[in-house]
């Protein structure tokens, strides 16, 4: 499996952007798949999921409200909406895919990051 994400940027604080991930390989339609960030000098930390079928999705506190995570199948690609960007959402956005959950964070692949930098 492999994942591409792209869709990130410099945006002013609270502006909008929408990340995608596109997937190649395995069957995209039964794997969990999320959203980490790391900014400089801190540990990667979760931002989002979503669950295969996209009936259940969970959020970091701080994002709550304001990023929205979703999935097209048929594309094989997951999204993350995110609304009222603060300077501290500031980070390079992963997403992941889990199959057997072994790997990094309960994540088993994992893409190449896209920067999102927020402007104050």
């Amino acid at each position: 499996v492999q994942l591409q994400a792209f869709g990130g940027g410099l945006v002013q604080a609270g502006g909008s952007l929408r990340l995608s991930c596109a997937a190649s390989g395995g069957t995209f339609s039964t794997y969990g798949l999320a959203w980490f960030r790391q900014a400089p000098g801190k540990e990667r930390e979760f931002v989002a999921s979503i669950s295969v079928n996209g009936g259940n999705t969970y959020y970091m506190g701080s994002v709550k409200g304001r990023f929205t995570i979703s999935r097209d199948n048929r594309k094989n690609t997951v999204y993350l909406r995110m609304n009222s960007l603060k300077p501290e959402d500031t980070a390079v956005y992963y997403c992941a895919l889990r199959t057997l959950g072994l790997g990094r964070l309960g994540f088993d692949y994992w893409g190449q990051g896209t920067q999102v930098t927020v402007s104050s």
